[in-house]
């Protein structure tokens, strides 16, 4: 072992001798030409080691996961974006069916991650209950204010942070949009769960700014169920009969805010559009579903409503990497580009001028966005 020990140092010696020979300038060429050691051309002289991770993100999603080409799919964006832009390891983890498995999945997560983040408001109180149990770990929840509004509005932990977005300014200028492109004067809206107060913010919003172009509009508004029937945001074939239902009443707009029932809005735009020879659209929402829906329905999509999901999730991944982790609520609207409307596709591009200059009023407190329906 001594001797293998002396001839690994010998040999590890050499190889040091030929990267010292390689870096150095003149003095290389005097040496006898026969005793020069070949100079390795591929690998640098000398690099840095890459910086390891400094913590891990536990993303636990919603029912429906990573590729429901919405809500989830938004949040999966900024978990990627923070393990390119900070070096983070992420893991990743969905709720069964029902969702009774939501606590044991973060506690799970916050065994091992520093930050953990909830998508949507249903781990509220879960979340709650485990970052009591977890003081060093830090928690996130989307979609609510975690907030303690009995007592001041104070957060609900020192270590739970709410992320929360201006559904409805975004909403308001889909629906201007919505109008200024109808030809019937009659739109629809598809909430896919109502009586709790979130969605009905997105209906708000879209019919608000519907009005605003034109006073005399149609809004169908309706909601697949009801609180605390939540199946309403994973019934896509519901979606498509309620959407179908709307375009024989005259829409030819229709916007939801449904998570993964929305796939059904697009079937729906798509064959009504094909079958009757007149063009009919859909709105998508929280991500750009114009990129996400699928090429055979991209005809059929005039914008969607954008909720950075992906924008909060990365910013809170930053302020645990930089130490400005702060508990209580950030609230995404126009003004951070939280919320706003894509022009994919090219469909808005003769109106995106009146689109903006909308956008700038509700910016400066000129237009104020219902948050409720009227």
């Amino acid at each position: 072992m001594v001797a293998a020990v002396a001839a690994l140092s010998l040999v590890v010696a050499a190889c040091g001798s030929d990267g010292d020979s390689s870096s150095s300038s003149s003095d290389a060429t005097e040496a006898p030409a026969a005793t020069e050691a070949p100079v390795a051309t591929e690998a640098p002289a000398a690099t840095e080691a890459p910086a390891e991770p400094s913590f891990n993100v536990g993303l636990t999603y919603d029912i429906g996961g990573r590729g429901d080409q919405s809500f989830n799919d938004s949040a999966a964006a900024g978990l990627d974006a923070a393990k390119a832009a900070l070096g983070v390891t992420g893991s990743e983890a969905e709720p069964n069916a029902d969702g009774s498995d939501r606590a044991q999945l973060l506690q799970l997560q916050a065994d091992n991650s520093e930050l953990v983040i909830a998508v949507g408001f249903l781990f509220a109180g879960d979340v709650v209950a485990v970052a009591t149990e977890n003081p060093d770990t830090n928690f996130a929840v989307v979609d609510d204010a975690m907030l303690d509004f009995d007592n001041g509005a104070v957060p609900l932990g020192d270590n739970i942070a709410g992320l929360t977005f201006a559904e409805e300014q975004g909403s308001f200028l889909v629906g201007a949009a919505a109008a200024l492109k109808s030809e019937t004067g009659t739109l629809g809206f598809i909430g896919g769960v109502g009586g709790f107060g979130l969605i009905e913010k997105f209906e708000a919003g879209f019919t608000a700014g519907a009005q605003a172009v034109n006073p005399d509009i149609t809004v169908i508004p309706q909601y697949i169920t009801q609180a605390p029937d939540f199946d309403g945001f994973f019934a896509a074939d519901r979606a498509q009969e309620i959407a179908l239902t709307m375009y024989d009443q005259g829409a030819d707009i229709i916007y939801h805010a449904a998570g993964g029932s929305g796939a059904g809005l697009f079937e729906a735009a798509k064959s009504r559009s094909e079958s009757s020879g007149s063009q009919v659209w859909a709105i998508g929402v929280d991500s750009d579903q114009y990129n996400t829906a699928g090429a055979d329905f991209q005809p059929y999509i005039l914008t969607s409503m954008l909720k950075r999901v992906d924008v909060s999730v990365l910013e809170i991944a930053t302020a645990q990497a930089d130490g400005t982790f702060t508990a209580g609520n950030t609230v995404y609207d126009l003004s951070s580009d939280g919320v706003g409307y894509s022009t994919t596709g090219g469909y808005l591009d003769d109106i995106v001028d009146q689109l903006e200059a909308l956008k700038a009023q509700i910016i400066a407190g000129e237009i104020v966005v219902p948050t409720a329906p009227a």
